[in-house]
C-alpha cells in the first residue's frame, strides 16, 4: 500500500485514502458473506465510509472527499499533537484553551485533546494515564482551521443523497457544511455508538482499535492475528449471534 516506506503510511495525504480503500475494501468482503448492516456509524474518516456505504455518496465523490480533506490537511504546517487521555470529558473541558480543544470523545472516559503541542502537553500532564498518538498533525482542533474555505469549496459540486441505511452521526451527512465542519469538530464515537444501544457491533478496519474501545465489537482485523483468521473468526462470532452468513465464498 505504501511501497518501500513505511513511515509514509503516517503521512495523512497517504492515511485517510489508505484507511478508507482498506474500509470499503472490508466491507464489500463482509458483504460477500451475505452480511449487511442494519445501521453504520464511523470514527472521523471512518464517517466518510459509512456515509458512501449509507448511500450518501457515491464511490467516486466519497473519493474525491478523502482526497481532498488528506491533501488540504497534508498541505497544513506540520506540528501540534493529540494525546489520548484515560478521563472524563468533565474534567477535561474547563482546562481547554483557544488553542486546545477535544478532538475525540471515544467512551466515558476515553478522550483525546488536540492543537498546540505546548498547551496539549500543558493540559495532559494533569492527568496519569496518558498516550500521544502517532499522527503527522493534530486533527479536529484549531490547526485545522486555515483549510476548512478551501475544502468547502473542493466539495461544493459533489452530490449527497439520502442515506439508503440510518447513520449514527452528529449532524445532517447530506448537508455539505457537515462535512466541513467534520474536519474541525469532536469526534463524538461513544454518543453516536450509544445510539446503537442492544445492536451488535462489527468494526470495520485495521487493528481492532475501535473494538477495544466499545468493548463489545466484533473486529475483522486485528493487530495481533493474520488477517484471514481475524477474518474468519469475526465471521464465526457473528454466526453465534444469530447472524445469517452466506459461507459459499469459503468453498470456491
Amino acid at each position: 500500500m505504501w511501497g518501500d516506506d513505511p513511515e509514509a503510511l503516517n503521512q495523512t495525504g497517504n492515511t485517510q485514502p489508505a484507511l478508507f480503500a482498506v474500509e470499503v475494501a472490508l466491507y464489500r468482503l463482509v458483504e460477500s458473506f451475505g452480511v449487511t448492516p442494519d445501521q453504520v456509524a464511523g470514527h472521523s474518516i471512518g464517517e466518510v465510509t459509512a456515509a458512501h456505504i449509507a448511500g450518501v455518496l457515491t464511490l467516486a465523490d466519497a473519493c474525491h472527499l478523502v482526497t481532498a480533506r488528506a491533501q488540504l490537511m497534508q498541505q497544513l504546517p506540520t506540528g501540534g499533537a493529540m494525546i489520548a487521555i484515560h478521563a472524563t470529558e468533565a474534567d477535561i473541558t474547563p482546562l481547554l484553551t483557544a488553542r486546545v480543544s477535544i478532538a475525540a470523545v471515544n467512551g466515558p472516559t476515553a478522550i483525546v485533546i488536540a492543537g498546540h503541542e505546548d498547551e496539549v502537553e500543558a493540559v495532559a500532564a494533569q492527568f496519569t494515564r496518558t498516550t500521544r498518538l502517532r499522527v503527522s498533525h493534530a486533527f479536529h482542533s484549531p490547526l485545522m482551521d486555515p483549510m476548512l474555505d478551501t475544502f468547502q469549496t473542493a466539495i461544493t459540486d459533489l452530490t449527497f443523497h439520502q442515506p439508503r441505511i440510518p447513520i449514527a452521526a452528529s449532524g445532517d451527512v447530506t448537508d455539505p457544511n457537515y462535512w466541513v465542519r467534520h474536519v474541525r469538530d469532536t469526534v463524538r464515537f461513544a454518543d453516536n455508538v450509544a445510539t446503537l444501544d442492544g445492536a451488535t457491533l462489527l468494526e470495520i478496519g485495521p487493528d481492532g482499535v475501535l473494538a477495544a474501545m466499545t468493548g463489545t465489537a466484533i473486529p475483522t482485523l486485528r493487530k495481533d492475528r493474520d488477517e484471514q483468521t481475524a477474518f474468519l473468526t469475526a465471521l464465526a462470532r457473528l454466526h453465534t449471534t444469530g447472524t445469517t452468513i452466506d459461507w459459499t465464498p469459503t468453498l470456491t
